[in-house]
């Protein structure tokens, strides 16, 4: 048997996570063009790389098809809604930072924190007749954070290109996505409302806690946490 480790199969997250494990003595690559969603791993005997899209690593975790995994805590939180039971952190990896916040227009100058954002949403229902739009990817998360905000008259919905620029293009009202900078939300004309910091992400390495062992995958598994230090 063999100890699986996802990892993102591209970009910069895929290319941060290479030189991490590198610096440890484990070379990590793709094996063959870039098209290719095989890898190779270098350094040590019994792990297989098997490269995934980052929002796929949290599920295959939790389903225990992959041993190992390297996302963004924002995904993890996000899609397994009681993630402390199927996987448990094993090292932050210090690159990847950003931080899931809610942001208004602006414009909306006696918008400040959530109380604000509660009594505006309940006025904008009674001057337009439907439910202030949120735009988000991360539909859990805020739902939750807005519930225990006591926020409830506002409507979330679907993110799937920039979610910034759903105000702009008035699909939206605000939004709820991850930023890094706060370049993009101040080219949008959009800020942060104080009290809107909903998490803080980066990437970090996983353990399944549910994934079958078997005793040759657990002496790699601590071979491997051990190079890792």
């Amino acid at each position: 048997m063999t100890l699986k480790l996802g990892v993102p199969s591209k970009g910069r997250l895929m290319e941060k996570t290479f030189d991490w494990f590198g610096a440890r003595g484990i070379q990590l690559a793709r094996s063959g063009s870039d098209r290719e969603y095989a890898g190779v791993v270098e350094g040590i005997e019994g792990v297989a790389l098997v490269l995934l899209s980052a929002g796929e690593i949290p599920r295959e975790l939790a389903a225990g098809r992959i041993h190992l995994g390297v996302t963004g805590t924002d995904l993890v939180h996000e899609k397994l809604p009681l993630w402390e039971q199927s996987v448990e952190v094993v090292a932050e990896l210090g690159f990847g930072q950003a931080d899931l916040i809610l942001a208004v227009p602006q414009a909306w100058t006696d918008v400040d924190t959530l109380h604000d954002l509660d009594a505006a949403a309940a006025a904008f229902r009674l001057e337009h007749g439907h439910r202030l739009r949120i735009a988000t990817k991360y539909h859990r998360l805020v739902r939750e954070f807005l519930r225990d905000a006591g926020v409830a008259d506002y409507a979330l919905v679907d993110s799937q290109g920039a979610t910034e620029g759903t105000v702009a293009n008035e699909t939206a009202e605000a939004i709820a996505d991850i930023t890094s900078t706060g370049e993009t939300l101040t080219a949008n004309h959009l800020k942060i409302l104080s009290d809107g910091l909903m998490l803080r992400s980066q990437a970090t390495l996983w353990k399944s806690r549910v994934a079958p062992m078997d005793a040759d995958e657990r002496k790699c598994l601590d071979d491997l946490l051990e190079r890792l230090g």
